[in-house]
């Protein structure tokens, strides 16, 4: 995911509880100033993607739980074409059976490429309570509800000031 993704996050939710996301710890030495935003504002669950099932990760995200903490994830994994939502990853679906904690789905538009006077739409849905579902069944409703969420994209079309720089900010 983009900057803007984690930053929309960032800017919708209240500063407390803190906002984890997972992430791969070598690609954000390339990116110290994401590094230290995100740091300063909520922070990073380490994630070495070589490792499935990695218990490590399990318990960095149930130590921040534990804390209080939220963890952010984006169960696509990557990008699609802006609009288009891919399938989920089943990931934070064992996190939230496991943790008995809600799901809370996000709908996000726009994020994937920015410019100067881009709007950004963030759409909050209702809790998902993991009580009674299985993983799979769990990452269906997710998907479900962030796919209800999230507006069709159009492109504007016309001038885009700054798009690239903006996009690779971080």
């Amino acid at each position: 995911m983009g900057w803007a993704d984690w930053a929309a996050l960032l800017l919708t939710f209240p500063i407390e509880p803190r906002i984890h996301f997972l992430g791969d710890p070598a690609g954000l030495v390339k990116r110290p100033v994401e590094w230290y935003l995100v740091r300063a504002t909520g922070g990073y669950v380490p994630v070495d993607k070589s490792q499935h099932g990695d218990r490590a990760l399990y318990r960095h995200v149930f130590r921040c739980l534990e804390a209080g903490g939220a963890i952010a994830i984006f169960p696509e994994g990557a990008y699609g074409a802006e609009g288009d939502v891919r399938p989920f990853h089943k990931g934070f679906a064992h996190f939230a059976i496991d943790a008995g904690v809600a799901v809370v789905p996000v709908g996000l538009s726009g994020t994937q490429e920015i410019w100067v006077g881009k709007a950004i739409d963030v759409r909050v849905g209702d809790p998902i309570d993991p009580a009674g579902h299985t993983p799979e069944s769990l990452t269906e409703i997710g998907r479900r509800r962030v796919l209800d969420l999230i507006l069709p994209y159009v492109d504007p079309g016309g001038r885009k000031p700054l798009a690239t720089w903006l996009t690779h900010l971080f």
